[in-house]
């Protein structure tokens, strides 16, 4: 069984190379598709992830540079402002360079203008309101987001953001 193997264009670059012996990819409207010779047939009662010529659509949209692949987030998760795309992914590493931001999960709600809007949810170490903390981030993320994926919506949390299987809960 092979191993689908990754390496970095340089230690701090999120630009990688995929693949190994007996493993290809290729990208299809920006998602990335990866075959390989070896694979798991899929999960028990569920139906087989794989298209009739073997190819695992993995939802992940990527930019391309050559041989490598900046992994940008899944499919399923972009929100749509107003026919902007916007990553969570993104949208959290900048909220997580906030001091006293833990943890930050992004996500959309449902706009009558817009669509979509972005809301997060936020962990944080130390006393501060929702109304003060909205302000912050929306003064920390200007300069460093488009003005369309400052979060529109912020929610103070306590708890853990993500699933027993380390998935953020969106």
């Amino acid at each position: 069984m092979e191993i689908l193997r990754s390496k970095s264009k340089s230690s701090d670059s999120l630009w990688v190379k995929l693949g190994g012996e007996g493993v290809e990819t290729k990208v299809v409207d920006g998602v990335l598709w990866i075959r390989s010779k070896t694979a798991m047939l899929g999960y028990l009662n569920h139906a087989s992830p794989f298209d009739a010529d073997g190819w695992l659509n993995t939802q992940d949209m990527v930019e391309v540079d050559g041989e490598h692949f900046r992994i940008l987030g899944r499919r399923s998760e972009i929100i749509n402002v107003g026919g902007q795309k916007v990553f969570p992914s993104e949208v959290e590493s900048v909220l997580l360079q906030m001091e006293g931001v833990t943890d930050a999960t992004v996500y959309a709600e449902r706009n009558a203008i817009t669509g979509q809007i972005v809301a997060a949810r936020l962990n944080v170490d130390g006393s501060t309101t929702e109304s003060q903390l909205k302000r912050e981030v929306r003064k920390f993320c200007k300069g460093k987001l488009e003005p369309y994926k400052i979060p529109v919506k912020v929610k103070l949390t306590e708890g853990a953001q993500f699933s027993g299987r380390f998935k953020k809960l969106r």
